[in-house]
């Protein structure tokens, strides 16, 4: 990004001018609560995200994974939508090797009859956390043009192109997005939707490189442009200390998941602090705090920064959890009150 542009950006996170903020939930469970309470604990969220002036409130898809209560994003978007009135509604995201492209068209064409003007459809490739989750999906591999394919299918009945309509037909417009890891940028871009990014391909050094040939390449659907959204781990306390140790309890549960292969419920962090960490996890959970955005608002605003001069993405999509909701609930309005 030349030095015109980078400024630019660095101006609009400042003065808020053109951001947006939203918030993806992912309905983790907590020690000590059943796991029923995360579902009412995502649309409490949705709720105060509402009120906090976020954009969209976004759930995920994850099946037969301990520490996450939602495998069914409609469901959950429909009680979250008979809870609000404003903030936007979508799925971050359904994974589309799971369903069948009418299935997904219907049942977003149904929330968005429901919830007028306010939803959104994330799809993302991802199968199943592990091999007896593929196996009981009927997945075992979803490459990326059967991707693209299923994805063009999902619009076509969207856009009532298909040989079949999906219903109801007189519903509003659903605004697709795609959950890119690899090659999904391209994908993206050769179906003229807007792409989000997150993860390890954040770091990756290529990442302008690459987000510039998604615009140079980006095919515009109905007068669509190029938009990137960036999703990130970001936390705000009092400072930088206090909230790196919000950022534990996540941290914690994916160390721990790929030494024991099960994601776990949210850890409180004094209990997470008395544990005896192997060298392994000392230095997974050094990895994992030094790549969250966590810290004062200060910290976060200047992290922020410089992710937009790397990407010039239009806006952020907060991902973070922790286990006190109280504090997740504060950080949620300090990292809304950088926009405004």
């Amino acid at each position: 990004m030349n030095d015109s542009l980078a400024g630019k950006f660095r101006a609009m996170v400042r003065v808020g001018h053109g951001m947006r903020f939203s918030l993806l939930d992912r309905s983790r469970t907590r020690h000590g609560h059943p796991e029923t309470a995360a579902l009412h604990h995502s649309v409490d969220r949705a709720i105060a995200a509402e009120g906090a002036g976020y954009e969209r409130f976004w759930v995920a898809e994850h099946h037969a994974v301990p520490g996450i209560a939602s495998g069914s994003p409609a469901v959950l978007l429909s009680a979250i939508g008979a809870r609000t009135a404003r903030i936007r509604l979508g799925s971050g995201g359904v994974m589309l090797p799971n369903h069948r492209p009418l299935l997904v068209a219907e049942q977003f064409r149904m929330l968005e009859a429901l919830y007028p003007g306010r939803v959104d459809l994330g799809v993302g490739r991802s199968l199943g956390f592990t091999e007896p989750v593929r196996h009981a999906l009927g997945r075992l591999e979803a490459d990326s043009d059967s991707f693209a394919r299923e994805i063009a299918e999902v619009r076509a009945y969207l856009e009532g192109a298909a040989p079949l309509t999906a219903r109801p037909d007189d519903a509003g417009d659903v605004p697709l997005f795609v959950l890119a890891t690899g090659s999904g940028v391209d994908t993206a871009a050769a179906l003229g939707l807007p792409v989000v990014i997150g993860g390890p391909i954040l770091d990756s050094p290529d990442l302008p490189a690459r987000l510039a040939a998604y615009r140079r390449a980006f095919r515009p659907h109905r007068g669509g442009a190029p938009e990137v959204i960036v999703s990130l781990d970001a936390l705000i306390a009092d400072t930088d200390e206090a909230a790196r140790e919000l950022a534990l309890p996540e941290i914690w549960a994916m160390a721990r998941s790929r030494s024991t292969g099960v994601f776990e419920a949210l850890e409180p962090v004094a209990r997470i602090r008395a544990m005896t960490w192997s060298a392994t996890e000392t230095r997974r959970m050094e990895h994992g705090l030094a790549t969250t955005v966590a810290g004062s608002a200060h910290t976060v605003r200047r992290w922020i920064e410089q992710i937009l001069e790397r990407t010039g993405a239009q806006e952020i999509l907060a991902t973070s959890s922790t286990f006190d909701r109280e504090a997740l609930r504060a950080s949620d309005v300090r990292l809304a009150d950088l926009l405004h």
